[in-house]
């Protein structure tokens, strides 16, 4: 005889993390049953779809859960004010990340590869470019990885937390080496994001493992209660397990927001993996993992003794001073884009840690508003990335000085990247740059942008905890990164671009009858006549049209960080409402 009784579920209080996940498994049959000519559209309706029906969700559960916490399954998933801010956070960015992904510019191309499993310089890859394959399983995989992290900060259970761990990690690993460009760079990437993702996940598996054994249980709770009354555990006496286990779970957290010394992925990766993957991960996932982090944390740190809580702290403090010092100091002398945005995602790591060093609500509150801040920054800001592009332009010179123009090729390229490349970008799209320059400002912590109030509200965070110390070395790492932002800002608006173009190659000189081969674009070309002629294939920059879905982030993700700078009462409301009750 069976005696298993299911336990009720509360269906609308895990709607938010079922939708999503829901319409990812659909987006799988979708590739195998819909059309090709009808499999863009289709997907992208329908990850557009979800994700808008999971913030609709978010928002009516929100009276409820200010009420009471939602238990469902003894906690296995326990959504408090809090994660559900973490949750509606996680959505926006989400959303405004699958509209980068979705732009194919006027080029017609997107930024992922046609064929990803494709060896880079193979026969295979070009053919596959020539029939103009698309990979639209690129959104099944996006929303796949948003389920994880929708799941990441709404759980008492730390087998489920790593599930959801690995749930919006394997996703990333296999996109971030699908980049139509920088094939060999791209796969590079998502190799060292695994291999390193694997090792913090062992990290995060061997705390829970340790934790365990001191409390005979995974749920948080649980753990709590055998550090009030240590009795009612075989090893509650070795309150040393508990710490070092929950070390080592921090450790696979603190990989996954970029912070230090578990950092070395985050350029590499940033700078190789595809432009719009890069701001999903940006504002996404560190929006997941400090959700999960502060859950952890705070819940555990109300069963801590004083002496032990205290080497906690100290802990943090160490890793938040560590994180800025190497985000703001290495990132001031990048020279590629992704690369300085990288390191300042390392910087904005190290804010965020010190506004929760204190666990308190008032941390929580400050977290919360600097993830929406951050992320709406971050989305926006390597979506002008992916309108910036390397281009092939031909001249020739006939010898005698005089410089002949050749109609442009229309090769369109990668991203230009590099710094140098960036320079009088302001002449060319003064709106593009417009935007970029009030990104980099909020990131900055310039006053009326969403960045400034954010940043104030971690160091207040920590003043209030008596970590003012903490506080004030924040402050001086926030100045320094001042520079790296206002650099390139200088660079795209008064700096003129060195002989008008950028990256000017010429390609050598080819007599009557030869060919010259472009060092750079790759292209040939015969030249004949008895005079002596140089053709010149030249890679210049240019800023490529949007076709409308980055165009619309871009103008969303300003608007916003305006207007949480200006006005910023009404989110400071909301974040307000859920940090009320500590996870």
């Amino acid at each position: 005889m069976n005696d298993f009784v299911a336990p009720p579920i509360d269906w609308a209080a895990v709607s938010p993390v079922l939708i999503v996940l829901a319409a990812g498994v659909l987006g799988v049959l979708l590739e195998a049953f819909v059309p090709e000519k009808a499999r863009r559209t289709t997907q992208l309706t329908l990850t557009l779809a979800a994700l808008a029906g999971s913030l609709v969700a978010v928002g009516l559960l929100w009276d409820r859960v200010q009420e009471n916490a939602l238990s469902v399954v003894g906690g296995s998933y326990l959504l408090t004010p809090f994660g559900l801010g973490v949750q509606a956070v996680i959505g926006v960015c989400a959303l405004l990340g699958v509209l980068v992904v979705a732009e194919r510019t006027t080029t017609g191309q997107d930024a992922f590869a046609p064929a990803a499993a494709a060896v880079p310089g193979t026969a295979y890859e070009d053919e596959t470019r020539r029939a103009g394959l698309q990979q639209t399983e690129i959104y099944p995989l996006l929303l796949f990885s948003t389920g994880g992290m929708l799941l990441f900060p709404a759980t008492d259970d730390l087998i489920v937390m790593f599930v959801a761990l690995e749930v919006l990690s394997l996703p990333l690993y296999v996109l971030c080496a699908t980049a139509r460009r920088r094939r060999l760079l791209s796969q590079e990437a998502a190799f060292k994001y695994f291999v390193l993702g694997a090792f913090a996940s062992a990290l995060f598996v061997f705390g829970i493992a340790l934790v365990y054994g001191f409390a005979g249980t995974v749920r948080l709770q649980g753990v709590v209660q055998v550090l009030a009354d240590p009795s009612v555990s075989p090893l509650g006496s070795m309150p040393a397990l508990v710490v070092v286990g929950l070390l080592l779970v921090l450790s696979g957290l603190l990989f996954k927001i970029g912070a230090a010394p578990l950092h070395a992925w985050t350029p590499d990766v940033y700078q190789g993996a595809p432009t719009p993957i890069t701001g999903f991960m940006a504002a996404c996932t560190k929006a997941a993992a400090m959700g999960a982090l502060v859950r952890v944390l705070f819940t555990l740190a109300n069963g801590l003794d004083p002496a032990t809580r205290h080497d906690v702290e100290v802990a943090l403090w160490a890793v938040a001073i560590l994180t800025m010092l190497i985000g703001t100091v290495v990132g001031a002398v990048q020279t590629d884009v992704k690369r300085l945005l990288a390191y300042s995602a390392i910087a904005h790591a190290g804010f965020l840690l010190v506004g929760v060093v204190g666990m308190d609500e008032a941390g929580s509150r400050a977290v919360l508003f600097y993830l929406l801040a951050y992320g709406l920054a971050s989305v926006g800001a390597f979506a002008v990335v992916t309108l910036v592009r390397e281009r092939t332009v031909s001249g020739d010179d006939t010898g005698d000085g005089a410089t002949g123009t050749v109609p442009d090729d229309g090769v369109v390229l990668g991203e230009a990247t590099r710094l140098a490349q960036w320079a009088g970008l302001g002449r060319k799209a003064p709106w593009l740059t417009a935007a970029f320059s009030l990104f980099l400002l909020s990131m900055a912590g310039i006053p009326l942008t969403a960045g400034f109030v954010a940043k104030f509200g971690v160091f207040s965070a920590a003043v209030e905890a008596g970590a003012w110390p903490l506080a004030l070395l924040g402050v001086l790492a926030s100045a320094v990164s001042v520079f790296f932002y206002v650099r390139v800002i200088v660079l795209m608006v008064l700096t003129p671009p060195p002989g008008g173009e950028q990256g000017t190659a010429p390609a050598g000189v080819a007599s009557s009858g030869t060919t010259a081969r472009d060092q750079q674009g790759g292209g040939t070309a015969t030249v004949t006549g008895a005079a002596t002629r140089t053709l010149v294939s030249r890679t210049v920059v240019t800023v490529v049209g949007s076709r409308g879905p980055a165009a619309f982030a871009i103008a969303v993700c300003a608007v916003g960080v305006l207007l949480l700078g200006i006005l910023p009462a009404g989110a400071l409301d909301l974040v307000g409402q859920a940090a009320q009750f500590r996870p």
